[in-house]
């Protein structure tokens, strides 16, 4: 590979841990639903909090998916690299 697709790669996978590792709140939600959860968890529902936690789970499986490939693309070139020595 070249240095400088490893670099590009490298480089992704920093900035996806940075924005992965931040701790912010997910208020990205439609208007309507915002509205119900808001009014729901004023009168002492819990409901807004599950839906929160519900988001940040759906977003771990794309991260999953990605860091799995580039483990299996990392000990690929590992195996290769040694091969190539012997």
């Amino acid at each position: 590979m070249r240095p400088i697709f490893l670099s590009a790669l490298k480089l992704f996978f920093i900035v996806t841990i940075f924005f992965t590792l931040q701790q912010t709140p997910a208020i990205a939600q439609c208007p309507m639903c915002r509205a119900s959860l808001e009014s729901n968890r004023a009168s002492g529902g819990k409901e807004g909090n599950s839906i929160n936690k519900g988001i940040i789970y759906l977003l771990v499986f794309p991260y999953l998916l990605i860091g799995s490939i580039g483990l299996y693309y990392f000990y690929e070139q590992k195996k290769n690299k040694k091969e190539a020595t012997v």
